[in-house]
């Protein structure tokens, strides 16, 4: 117990790299590239420190700033983030965060944040309503008599899938809606609550590592690189394939060998008695096949998932249409159960409360990159990066990217973000160095997918919340598949350039 109390929370942590990166602003030398964006109308515009200009929207001027970006990207709204100019970079003067920057940058990044914050608390009010009805419980027993004997492929399949979602169309925060379901299922099959993690987010996150057509990081990387997203996808596919069983077989021999020792748990000693018999369905022995209403509710409840996910993928849906949809399904539910006004409120905003705590850790998450921004570094990491690789020969200038993107991610959480701030400058310098361009958002995807399963800056810290895992636990589990994926996808990447 001890040991437990000497761990510290996710917010904590954040507050502690928010402290790093301020210090950093004092250390590295302050830059910016100039930025090229547009929107709509007939120019460019081009941003300087000192001011903004505007130049021809047309595919000369993009050629003549060494743009290797199609004009056609900017005009489908492909590219919707300022791009980094190659050769641009200046320094500028210091602009060092200090205490009272460090105190803001939560506050900002929870400003910023709001959308998928609002998206989490409807998402514990829509589940807390939707346990109301006790058809969470039915359903759980049901599953597990089915499954009984083999829970095996019930990670498998699930695993399978959420990194095909993650792959396909950047499965992410959605992953959040399902730890409410599968933990008390996997908790009933004898797991402890890593496994539900490894599962859900390991799962998205596996996926965002070989993204094929996710077109938050795959398609927005290979346009501002000026590559298709085509070029690369049988390789992206292969890895997808040989990553998913390097994956999958890592968590269900670590699943079995809990089931049959739960000794053998890294949580073992560590676990949250009260939060752990609050997530097991009461009385899971009881024999209770699910009644009609039962199933109606189920079917309500698996519907609203359904619908979420064609939305995202055939109807360009994000948080606000997601939000959305939560709170109807929410509403359908209080009127099935026939909940009064009162009592249909007070379960809503109960279920929002217990989620406030990874409400309040993914805005947090978001203070670092503020702080880097408004401390004019960013752009300083990547140009000393980029001059460190200038002049090595491929094989190593690929495995440098692979590491340098692992490196970033630790700054910089949003894939559509890092590929606009550096496939320009990356793409350029691997035209120099005779590196396929599909390498390098290769390398992109594969760092950002690896260092993405420990950086406290992205949905690793919400996941253990709402799971109530500690992150060592989580480090000790993951820290050797992470090798693993990186000898991997280091040799798939030396590979890949000499592949013409």
């Amino acid at each position: 117990m001890s040991q437990k109390r000497k761990l510290m929370s996710p917010l904590s942590i954040l507050m502690l790299v928010i402290v790093l990166a301020a210090v950093a602003t004092w250390l590295i030398p302050s830059g910016r590239y100039d930025r090229l964006s547009y929107t709509e109308g007939t120019d460019f515009t081009y941003s300087r420190e000192d001011g903004d200009t505007l130049l021809p929207f047309t595919q000369q001027t993009l050629d003549s700033l060494h743009i290797n970006i199609p004009l056609a990207n900017f005009q489908s709204g492909a590219i919707k983030k300022p791009v980094s100019v190659p050769g641009t970079y200046k320094k500028t003067a210091a602009s060092r965060q200090g205490f009272l920057k460090v105190i803001q940058a939560p506050v900002k990044g929870i400003y910023e944040s709001i959308e998928i914050i609002l998206f989490v608390l409807v998402i514990g009010g829509f589940m807390q309503v939707f346990n109301e009805s006790g058809a969470m419980v039915k359903g759980v027993r049901a599953l597990s008599e089915t499954m009984k004997g083999r829970e095996a492929w019930l990670i498998i399949i699930l695993t399978f899938l959420f990194a095909l979602g993650g792959a396909s169309f950047g499965m992410a925060e959605e992953g959040f809606v399902f730890y409410p379901i599968l933990i008390p299922i996997f908790l009933a099959a004898g797991y402890d609550l890593l496994v539900p993690v490894a599962v859900i987010f390991g799962g998205t996150q596996l996926g965002t590592l070989t993204s094929f057509t996710n077109p938050f990081s795959t398609i927005i990387a290979s346009n501002a690189a000026g590559v298709s997203w085509t070029d690369g996808l049988t390789e992206r596919l292969i890895m997808f394939a040989l990553t998913c069983i390097i994956y999958i077989w890592y968590v269900v021999r670590y699943a079995q060998k809990v089931r049959k020792d739960p000794t053998k748990s890294l949580l073992y000693g560590f676990n949250d008695t009260a939060a752990i018999k609050s997530m097991l369905p009461e009385d899971t022995t009881a024999d209770s096949k699910p009644d009609t209403r039962t199933k109606l509710l189920l079917l309500l409840f698996f519907a609203t998932f359904a619908v979420m996910i064609y939305g995202v993928v055939k109807l360009d849906w994000w948080l606000l249409e997601m939000s959305t949809l939560f709170l109807g399904s929410a509403i359908l539910f209080a009127v099935m159960l026939r909940l009064s006004e009162s009592l249909f409120i007070e379960q809503f905003i109960k279920g929002a409360e217990s989620l406030l705590g990874v409400a309040f850790i993914i805005g947090v998450a978001r203070g670092v990159s503020i702080v880097l921004n408004d401390g004019n570094i960013s752009d300083s990491i990547i140009y000393n990066a980029a001059n460190l690789t200038g002049n090595m020969p491929p094989a190593l200038f690929i495995v440098m990217m692979l590491l340098i993107y692992m490196v970033f991610t630790l700054f910089i959480s949003s894939s559509s973000g890092m590929a606009v701030l550096t496939m320009p400058i990356m793409g350029s310098l691997a035209i120099m160095v005779n590196v396929p361009g599909r390498e390098i958002v290769n390398a992109y995807l594969y760092g950002m997918g690896i260092m993405g399963f420990i950086t406290p800056t992205g949905l690793i810290l919400p996941a253990l919340a709402i799971s109530h895992v500690n992150i060592k636990a989580w480090w000790t589990f993951i820290y050797p598949l992470i090798i693993i994926l990186f000898i991997v996808c280091a040799a798939c990447l030396v590979i890949g350039i000499y592949l013409k």
